[in-house]
């Protein structure tokens, strides 16, 4: 549940609760991996857990007279994440993850952009780390808008995943990188990611968390002229949870690598909104 101590982060939690009123639900970014604590015993279908959300995007402006980019206005996602079987020593399953990226160029709720993200993953486990291989598949679409052109990659890399316990916290740390094995338009060659989520137990039922996420895109100079592309992402807030999952309402900034499918062209912007989570 929960996470961070800090005085700034309460007041940012403390203002994304008052966004919510106006929002619908909650997302930035899939939701970062975690260790998982191992069965008794050899368990099929082991886990099952979901994430849904809506994120309210605010790109921002040179100059007053500009409009921010139409493109970007809300942020949605939904998928899951399961583990088929689980040996004690070693886990296997999936992640899955639709995105929708909405704007206000023809409408108010102009949906221009459909991504898919599907992963199979192996882990082993030593005490409370993790280590493992994932095939990872992203798939980016336009709606309502003419393409021709394929936009996907495949990568094959390597995770590890490790959780620190004190009293009333926990760390969560996601580290990953591998190489782009298949591809169609991207100019990716290696990619790499680290995720740090830190939650604060207040009361069984809430808390606080904090969530930082690094990405770099390592590319082919040759295609497009450009070098490595870095992605960050923060967001934090108030963690409320029920005995079947958690609702999350936070206030954040991300700064998003090629954030159009056929623009080489980082976006950032602040976000709020409200997250639910199966854990």
């Amino acid at each position: 549940m929960g996470a961070i101590t800090d005085g700034s982060l309460a007041r940012h939690a403390a203002a994304a609760a008052c966004l919510t009123l106006f929002l619908s639900t909650r997302a930035a970014a899939q939701p970062q991996p975690l260790y998982v604590p191992p069965p008794s015993g050899v368990e099929f279908l082991s886990r099952l857990d979901f994430h849904m959300s809506l994120d309210s995007l605010s790109p921002p402006k040179d100059t007053p007279e500009e409009q921010a980019d139409e493109r970007f206005s809300w942020d949605a996602h939904a998928g899951g994440s399961l583990d088929l079987v689980d040996l004690v020593v070693l886990r296997g399953g999936f992640n899955l993850d639709y995105e929708a990226i909405a704007g206000s160029e023809y409408r108010p709720f102009d949906v221009n952009q459909g991504n898919y993200v599907l992963e199979a993953f192996v882990n082993g486990r030593v005490r409370q780390t993790e280590v493992g291989a994932i095939l990872h598949h992203v798939s980016r679409h336009l709606s309502d808008r003419p393409k021709r052109q394929a936009v996907a990659w495949n990568e094959l890399g390597v995770r590890a995943l490790h959780r620190f316990e004190a009293p009333a916290a926990t760390i969560d740390v996601n580290a990953e990188g591998g190489y782009a094995v298949a591809k169609a338009f991207v100019d990716y060659t290696w990619l790499g990611q680290v995720d740090v989520l830190a939650r604060h137990v207040l009361s069984p039922r809430v808390g606080l968390f904090a969530h930082g996420r690094l990405q770099l895109f390592g590319v082919n100079e040759a295609v497009a002229g450009r070098g490595t592309q870095t992605g960050v992402m923060v967001d934090g807030g108030v963690r409320l949870g029920g005995r079947g999952g958690a609702m999350e309402l936070y206030l954040g900034y991300e700064n998003r690598v090629d954030a159009y499918p056929l623009d080489r062209v980082a976006q950032h912007w602040a976000l709020a909104g409200l997250r639910l989570v199966g854990r």
